[in-house]
């Protein structure tokens, strides 16, 4: 069962996001939040899988309160941003922020539901290449000197080769073909790379790779053909 809270300063929203995840059997709405401080406290206690917030509430915003529960010590859900603004700012900025998705509220009712069940799967909802571009226009470069991250020093030469990958945009099955090992193989090493990164998906990892310098905004990777 995929639990999930809904953050939202409008009741209707919520009532209606509730009334059709709750239609689904694999589906349960665990609680709801009217503004950002709810929403961090609701998740703590009820440790949903998924927090649908909206990213303009009063007090604490969707983007704060995303920040704070993903620097959180508790387990911590994966959350798909709600918005009525598709602009690329936002977002960046949603995914700067730790979710790991974005949807607009006009989506139809069947696209929240995919939505809800593929974040919470720790799949990303934003195609590679659009994280990619998003994070290319906004992403602030380290300075010359930056010094390497201690979560990178503790990959493996694989492991980075990986994720510099991932982070331009490739697809685990082009990973697979340019390395020339199994799909399988490179699930294993993004699992294993999402651990010692202390992230959760791979939006993250493609946010951190560009951040810390390890792949720059133009870099093409070469994709092997079988």
């Amino acid at each position: 069962m995929i639990r999930v809270v809904v953050a939202d300063d409008q009741a209707l929203v919520r009532a209606g996001f509730r009334m059709i995840l709750q239609a689904q059997p694999d589906i349960e709405v665990a609680g709801e939040a009217e503004d950002g401080s709810q929403a961090i406290a609701i998740t703590r206690q009820r440790d949903p899988d998924v927090v649908l917030m909206d990213i303009r509430m009063p007090g604490i915003d969707g983007l704060e309160a995303t920040q704070t529960l993903v620097q959180d010590n508790h387990p911590r859900p994966h959350i798909l941003m709600l918005t009525t603004y598709d602009t690329d700012e936002y977002i960046y900025r949603a995914l700067r922020a730790g979710a790991s998705g974005f949807l607009l509220k006009t989506a139809p009712p069947a696209r929240l539901i995919d939505a809800v069940r593929i974040i919470a799967a720790g799949e990303a909802l934003l195609a590679p290449t659009v994280t990619r571009r998003l994070i290319e226009s906004f992403v602030r470069r380290p300075p010359p000197g930056y010094a390497t991250p201690p979560e990178l020093r503790a990959l493996t030469e694989r492991e980075v080769q990986v994720l510099k990958m991932a982070a331009r945009g490739m697809s685990n099955l082009e990973i697979a073909r340019s390395l020339i090992v199994s799909e399988a193989t490179v699930k294993s090493h993004i699992n294993r790379l999402f651990a010692k990164l202390h992230i959760r998906d791979r939006v993250q990892a493609v946010v951190l790779a560009y951040e810390t310098g390890l792949v720059t905004p133009g870099d093409n990777p070469t994709i092997h053909q079988n």
